[in-house]
């Protein structure tokens, strides 16, 4: 079928869609892809709604309802701005919180906002959504989702092979030899750096890394949030955006000058990328990464240093890096249809391979 896969990530910085021909477990191509960049107000009243979710939002809160409508109207925008046909849409919404299963089996959380029935009507075409709330019920982490999204697109790569997703928080999928998963979040990432180079410069992220390459690592704050309990524990495991903000708050990050401030926050997430490596059931051949970090050479040339295998972007592969999450959208739509596992216990952690989401609008 044709599907239209769309994902606004952890970086708040706007919807991506793009076209997929697939059944969910083979791709026959990929089509047009668009990005739709969330307007100033609309991405500072999500950022909003992620603190006051960590306090309690209500969920008839206004300004959740206004927030919630904005977004699926961009997203509807951005299905009508790729001008194709489709027979389904993979919408995975905002993640507002995040709060996975505890050691002590408390019962995990995790909240999209998106109104998959408006979407539906304004577009005219069913859609997949709520991907990971079944997982979460299931005893699962929720997340990562996308790598057997990833295992289709590297089915003929060299093994064992890590692919590296930087978003406001990093994730990663790893492929080994025997074609077994396992896939967690390593740590923070774009996220941090961002509301750095914001509050300090009033740019949205750091262009070409040039705030970040203008300083230099403070290795006192760097090591202090190094000892962060997350970055030891073994996985499963996952984040919300917003886990490490506490960890950042407390450290001595806000006494730096914004460049070292900048190259402090990327050294810290190659340092959580590099710590996920040392829990991978073996080294990778190689590191492929994707998201808006591997555009920030600062980032990538700290990956370099750190891992002890070549980092390259997913364009070395033939991928499209602006795209990937989109089109992983797009595949796990197809799934839901068909009532394959989106999850896997490599991957969340759940008991078995798990199926999940819901479908939405006229078949």
């Amino acid at each position: 079928m044709r599907t239209i896969g769309l994902m606004s990530g952890t970086s708040l910085d706007g919807v991506d869609a793009a076209v997929v021909d697939t059944d969910g477990e083979r791709i026959g191509g990929f089509g047009k892809r668009v990005t739709l960049p969330y307007a100033p107000a609309l991405r500072r009243d999500l950022r909003a709604l992620l603190d006051r979710a960590q306090a309690g939002l209500a969920p008839d809160d206004p300004a959740l309802d206004d927030a919630e409508r904005r977004l699926t109207e961009v997203h509807a925008e951005a299905v009508a701005a790729l001008g194709v046909t489709a027979d389904l849409i993979g919408f995975h919404g905002q993640t507002i919180l995040h709060r996975p299963p505890g050691a002590a089996g408390e019962v995990g959380l995790t909240w999209q906002i998106g109104d998959a029935d408006l979407l539906a009507r304004l577009t005219g075409v069913r859609v997949a959504h709520d991907f990971r709330s079944a997982d979460v019920a299931a005893g699962g982490q929720g997340a990562p989702l996308v790598p057997v999204f990833h295992a289709v697109l590297a089915e003929a790569l060299p093994k064992p092979l890590a692919v590296l997703n930087l978003g406001g928080v990093a994730n990663l999928t790893f492929m080994g030899r025997d074609g077994g998963l396992v896939a967690f979040d390593t740590g923070p990432a774009n996220g941090p750096l961002d509301d750095w180079v914001r509050e300090h410069t009033g740019q949205p992220h750091d262009e070409s890394g040039r705030l970040a390459l203008a300083g230099t690592a403070d290795a006192d704050v760097l090591g202090e949030l190094l000892t962060h309990p997350y970055l030891s524990a073994p996985p499963p495991k996952s984040l919300d955006r917003l886990d490490f903000q506490r960890s950042l708050a407390g450290s001595r990050l806000a006494t730096l000058s914004p460049p070292d401030g900048a190259a402090t926050l990327v050294a810290l997430a190659a340092h959580c990328v590099a710590a996920a490596g040392r829990l991978l059931p073996e080294p990778p051949l190689r590191w492929l990464v994707a998201g808006g970090g591997r555009l920030n050479p600062a980032i990538m040339r700290a990956l370099a240093t750190l891992l002890d295998a070549p980092v390259h972007p997913v364009e070395a592969v033939g991928w499209d890096g602006d795209a990937l999450e989109a089109q992983a959208f797009g595949v796990l739509a197809a799934r839901v249809v068909r009532g394959l596992p989106l999850s896997f216990p490599g991957t969340t952690g759940v008991a078995r391979p798990w199926p999940g989401g819901r479908l939405t609008g006229a078949a």
